[in-house]
């Protein structure tokens, strides 16, 4: 993680359009927004889609003059979840590629288990506000801190961990209601 001076330094570069700067931000940060992507998406190409279009995005506001001042890795972040909520508005059926490609009897059970489980789970996630996903998201799956979270939700820290607390219940009751009904 970059010290606040290395981040205001690189956030100048990038400001101008610096080569060197833009390779650095995109090198640094498109695997944990694919990763991100990935866990909302479950499918590789719409992952790779949102990032493409989170660092055009980003590139375009840098045109602008609209670039972040800091802050950079929330910024980023906040571009991608939009383009996934976006996604989502625009598109209220998104067909799983494995399914289309394959069923599940052509798996070892154990990994047809797994796949069902990681459907219900992204499933679950998606009915929660998008405060709660950005939060189980990234605590859970990204590992960032209560500080980080609250930067990109731009909440104090008590809120974050509310949220956190409140995503975590609702969860836990809408994975619940599913086995229920199984």
């Amino acid at each position: 993680m970059k010290t606040v001076s290395e981040e205001r330094e690189l956030l100048r570069l990038v400001s101008r359009l610096d080569t060197n700067a833009l390779a650095d931000v995109y090198d640094t940060h498109s695997p944990g927004i694919y990763r991100y992507a990935m866990r909302l998406l479950g499918d590789t190409c719409l992952a790779e889609d949102c990032v493409a279009e989170t660092f055009a995005r980003f590139l375009k506001s840098l045109q602008e003059r609209r670039g972040p001042s800091d802050h950079l890795q929330a910024y980023l972040y906040r571009i991608a979840h939009n383009w996934i909520v976006d996604l989502y508005r625009n598109n209220e059926k998104i067909v799983e590629l494995d399914d289309a490609i394959r069923s599940d009897s052509d798996l070892p059970e154990e990994e047809a288990a797994k796949q069902i489980r990681q459907k219900q789970i992204r499933r679950a996630i998606r009915k929660l506000t998008p405060d709660q996903q950005k939060v189980i998201l990234l605590k859970y799956l990204e590992s960032w801190s209560n500080e980080e979270v609250a930067r990109l939700l731009k909440k104090p820290v008590g809120a974050v961990k509310s949220i956190q607390h409140r995503a975590l219940r609702s969860l836990h009751k809408l994975l619940d209601e599913r086995v229920d009904h199984e």
